[in-house]
């Protein structure tokens, strides 16, 4: 398919819409760039493909947009230290959080009754859905969501009374 001055312009107005989403979601302006490239990559394989009409929804967008954080999100997982493990923690986590950082999380992460401490290592070391952290402890999305709310803002709580603070 050419692509001539009227075929563009829809394209070109959802490209701000759908950068501005990655955006707000990508850790760095240019890995916004690139999320947003392979989005429009991937619209344009669908078109030829006939999977998409010739102007692919926001929402269509939206969701290749996310998608594709998701799967970076993922391939960037970190390494995963265990709660009772802290005489494992190596010196080069030392240097980059200071050992007194690494001791006062693990310290507040212990503080956390064991539903909240599940879903927060559930969702933020290991990237789950809230779908998923349900099914696996037994309880709904809702309160999974209401856990890891209520379980970060006691987190933030904890480490600033140990003078942790963003």
């Amino acid at each position: 398919m050419v692509m001539n001055d009227q075929t563009a312009a829809p394209w070109a107005r959802r490209y701000g819409s759908v950068y501005r989403f990655v955006r707000r979601r990508a850790v760095s302006r240019e890995e916004a760039e690139d999320v947003t490239q392979e989005v429009f990559e991937a619209a344009v394989a669908a078109l030829g493909q006939a999977r998409v009409a010739a102007e692919p929804s926001l929402a269509w967008l939206y969701t290749v947009a996310r998608r594709r954080l998701v799967d970076r999100l993922r391939a960037a997982r970190p390494v995963l230290v265990p709660l009772d493990a802290e005489s494992n923690i190596g010196a080069s986590d030392d240097r980059a959080y200071g050992p007194a950082i690494t001791q006062a999380l693990l310290e507040a992460l212990r503080s956390l009754d064991e539903g909240k401490r599940r879903v927060i290592v559930l969702k933020l070391f290991e990237g789950r859905s809230f779908t998923d952290i349900a099914r696996e402890v037994g309880a709904s999305e809702e309160a999974c969501r209401m856990r890891f709310s209520r379980g970060l803002a006691e987190l933030r709580r904890l480490l600033a009374e140990k003078g942790v603070t963003p």
